[in-house]
């Protein structure tokens, strides 16, 4: 059997194409399991994997796409679930013959916490269930794919390898943005996931191959494995009440030496591709040699956002304020279980310039394997910013790194052999970055010389674990010129040496040098200086200390690492300092308070503000005069790509907190804005995107009659009638079932006055136009804007929607 990850270093590996487009064409209904056919007609998986063989696809992907209890249950089938993995692989082992099996892992079709209810640990224990059950019945590789949160592959993954020996390649879906639905990039994807150990990562269904090859090419950038491109035949459309894919199978495979120009090794189809795109794909590949991936960079990551650490780049600044030490108010807040003070700093550091988060919860007494995970977690949900975990204690920091969507430092690793056998393979299985302190046996090091062999060992010892020289960060340790006047010539030194001759990041705790003396923000900003041009690429520093700051955007110009002045003159070109006056009214003004609050997605302290307001104003003015305009920025932000779908459902929740208060104040009988149905249509057991929806419509003081998933048209047309409800909302995922969608319609245009306003993936507005739909939204945000539109109250202008 041959080794497609070694063979993809000289040719390009083709995988198959669709296999539900093939089961539709084959008699599968809207509605039915595609999986349950590998038990009820298993000799049409069989023919269909036969086909693509014959077409020339080298590894043939199992029909178990959604074969994981979640998905399962919505069919009631959730106890087969093994029964149903093993006979896939089994059809595909049979018709592969000696070629790789691939066993096709999906998401689980729910949303992960904070932004829905399922765990990660619960995400975890659903796919080891088929990975385990996978592996028994043969398979040789694992593809984890079409995945739109990293944290919910990252489930996958782990689980995959913790629990078999298979390969294991990822693929995200992107929407036309060019992000992931939770607001991940390309490059953010690569460095957040190919460190967990994957063979192969890269991107499969979202649109057509024309936009994916923008996406491989992201990706090429920053990629250390393989890259697997998998796009679907152009956007789907509906041709005599059927689903077709708009690409014909000659300028599909034409996109496909861009592919492998771009950066991928391995090529493949998704939704309605059949064996003759495969046959056609193998043609247009078949003598092109890819390219090799040898990126080598420094780059953490959160959901959002990737930041590269190097010479090339400004030096980055580390907040260090998510540290108890020295601060009685947080070290009692952290030992009652409380995060919000945390959080707080985590977005005041965020405001004032910081690019990556330090956070340690060490307190006498404190349960660090409890804390740091409940701190990490809720302070990446408030800010875009990296994560730096920061103890000592190795099982609080792999129980916080495991459940983080992106890439954090682990800090920190000395040059003491026991430190290093137990920090450093907790980096290497979770990809992560870290701090090499440079404190060894004899304890902290006296010169430049002790500073630069101890670095050595850690960069050392890291290499055979197989941890590149870019993912350390050597620390050379500041000590207090107060009591050794010498030792910041000696940190300096050493952090030259270690730049230049080592050619490693530097890093640097800043405040530990002027402790004891007056002034200390004197010494700090100057000592800052000072290193920044001796090779310092970061520093853990307070980023809310002004005159530090200064210093470094000025250091950051002066040493043409700031080009064009860029930064520089975004902070200082029109920088108005505000009177103590206005700041001190704006900190009681109780309305700009709940305005920022739902802004940032800030919880905590909301019911406080709520009541104050309350004491002074009618429930209603907060809504229109406060939480309605706050909404509308949150939306603006999101369609102007400044936030993602975490950020608006942090507002969400900030808002439902503020309306639990104010609907009990509101008079009985009170009307809401109006009253809309949702549900999404028979067939489709996909509710996601609807549920985004429902949130965002109530948040916005409407009514929402929530019919749920899989939903016939006879019950909306009853409910409609029954409750009166003049707008219906209908959601839509799968391709199978958008036929149903235009039954649908026609049956609440013929028996209600109702309009109807549609969304979902797979949907185009040209398409919703043509089955008959009043309204198009392309995302939950369009949904407001339609009702508010439709309701003629608060009218948005929306200049993506049609009416």
């Amino acid at each position: 059997m041959i080794d497609i990850f070694k063979e993809c270093e000289n040719r390009v590996v083709v995988f198959d194409g669709a296999m539900g487009t093939q089961l539709q064409e084959r008699g599968l209904k809207a509605g039915e399991c595609p999986e349950y056919v590998n038990l009820k007609m298993p000799e049409v998986v069989f023919d269909i994997h036969k086909a693509y063989i014959e077409a020339g696809a080298e590894v043939i992907e199992t029909n178990t796409f959604g074969a994981n209890r979640i998905k399962l249950a919505k069919y009631g089938l959730e106890d087969k679930v093994e029964e149903i993995v093993t006979k896939g692989v089994e059809i595909a082992r049979k018709a592969a013959g000696d070629r790789p099996v691939a066993f096709s892992v999906g998401p689980t079709g729910e949303l992960l916490a904070p932004f829905g209810d399922m765990t990660f640990d619960e995400a975890y224990e659903v796919f080891k269930e088929v990975v385990v059950a996978a592996e028994k019945g043969g398979a040789d590789i694992v593809i984890i794919e079409t995945m739109s949160d990293m944290l919910e592959a990252k489930a996958a993954i782990l689980a995959a390898k913790e629990n078999t020996n298979m390969k294991v390649i990822c693929t995200m879906t992107f929407q036309e943005d060019g992000r992931t639905l939770m607001g991940s990039d390309p490059v953010t994807v690569v460095v957040s996931l190919q460190g967990l150990g994957l063979d192969a990562i890269g991107v499969n269904c979202s649109t057509g191959p024309d936009k994916m090859v923008k996406v491989v090419e992201k990706m090429a950038q920053v990629a250390r494995i393989p890259i697997i491109a998998q796009p679907n035949a152009g956007m789907p459309v509906i041709r005599d009440g059927k689903t077709v894919y708009d690409l014909k199978p000659e300028e599909f495979a034409s996109f496909f030496p861009q592919f492998v120009e771009k950066g991928a090794c391995i090529v493949g189809g998704c939704c309605g591709t059949t064996p003759y795109y495969i046959k056609l794909v193998k043609k247009a590949v078949e003598n092109l040699k890819p390219k090799k991936p040898e990126n080598k960079f420094t780059a953490l990551s959160s959901n959002t956002r990737t930041v590269f650490i190097g010479k090339e780049y400004p030096l980055r600044v580390i907040g260090e304020r998510i540290n108890p030490t020295g601060k009685k108010k947080l070290s009692g807040a952290l030992l009652s279980g409380d995060v919000n003070l945390a959080v707080e700093e985590a977005l005041k550091q965020q405001k004032c310039g910081a690019e990556i988060l330090d956070v340690n919860v060490g307190v006498p007494g404190i349960e660090e394997e409890e804390m740091l995970p409940k701190v990490a977690f809720e302070v990446e949900k408030a800010v875009d910013l990296p994560l730096q975990l920061d103890s000592t204690n190795v099982k609080a920091i792999e129980k916080a790194i495991r459940i983080l969507r992106g890439r954090p430092i682990i800090n920190s690793v000395n040059a003491k052999e026991e430190s290093l056998k137990e920090v450093l393979p907790i980096v290497k299985k979770y990809g992560a970055c870290v701090v090499g302190l440079t404190v060894g046996d004899k304890g902290l090091p006296k010169d430049r010389h002790e500073r630069v062999e101890n670095a050595r060992k850690i960069l050392k010892k890291a290499e055979e674990y197989g941890i590149p020289k870019e993912d350390v960060i050597i620390d050379p340790v500041v000590l207090t010129v107060s009591s050794e006047q010498g030792a910041a010539i000696e940190t300096l030194e050493a952090m030259k040496i270690i730049s230049e001759e080592l050619g490693v990041n530097t890093v640097v705790g800043l405040s530990n040098i002027s402790f004891g003396l007056p002034e200390r923000k004197l010494i700090n900003s100057t000592f800052l200086a000072m290193a920044a041009s001796h090779g310092l690429t970061a520093a853990i520093v307070n980023p809310c200390d002004e005159s530090l700051m200064d210093t470094l955007r000025a250091s950051m110009v002066l040493l043409n690492k700031d080009k064009g002045s860029e930064n520089y003159l975004k902070v200082y070109g029109q920088r108005v300092k505000p009177k103590e006056e206005v700041i001190k009214r704006h900190e009681e003004d109780f309305s700009k308070k709940l305005y920022d609050q739902i802004l940032e997605g800030k919880k905590s302290g909301v019911e406080e503000i709520v009541m104050a307001l309350l004491e002074d104003n009618p429930p209603l003015s907060l809504v229109d005069e406060i939480i309605i305009p706050a909404l509308k920025e949150v939306g603006d932000r999101y369609e102007k790509g400044i936030y993602f779908l975490p950020q608006l459902l942090s507002s969400a929740e900030v808002v439902q907190s503020a309306f639990k208060l104010i609907k009990e104040k509101l008079p009985k009988g009170t009307a809401s804005k109006g009253k809309i149905i949702l549900a999404t249509v028979e067939g489709d057991v996909h509710d996601i995107g609807k549920n985004i929806v429902k949130v965002l419509l109530e948040n916005y003081g409407y009514e929402v009659i929530d019919l749920g998933k899989d939903v016939k048209g006879e019950v909306i047309v009853e409910e409609v009638k029954k409750t009166g409800a003049p707008l219906v909302g209908l959601s839509a995922l799968m391709t199978t079932t958008l036929f149903n969608m235009e039954k649908i319609i026609k049956m609440l245009k013929e028996n209600t006055e109702a309009k109807v306003m549609v969304g979902g993936a797979v949907l185009t507005e040209e398409y919703a136009f043509k089955i008959g739909a009043d309204y198009y939204g392309k995302t939950a945000q369009d949904a407001v804007k339609i009702a508010d539109k439709f309701f003629l109250k608060n009218a948005l202008v929306c200049k993506t929607c049609s009416f």
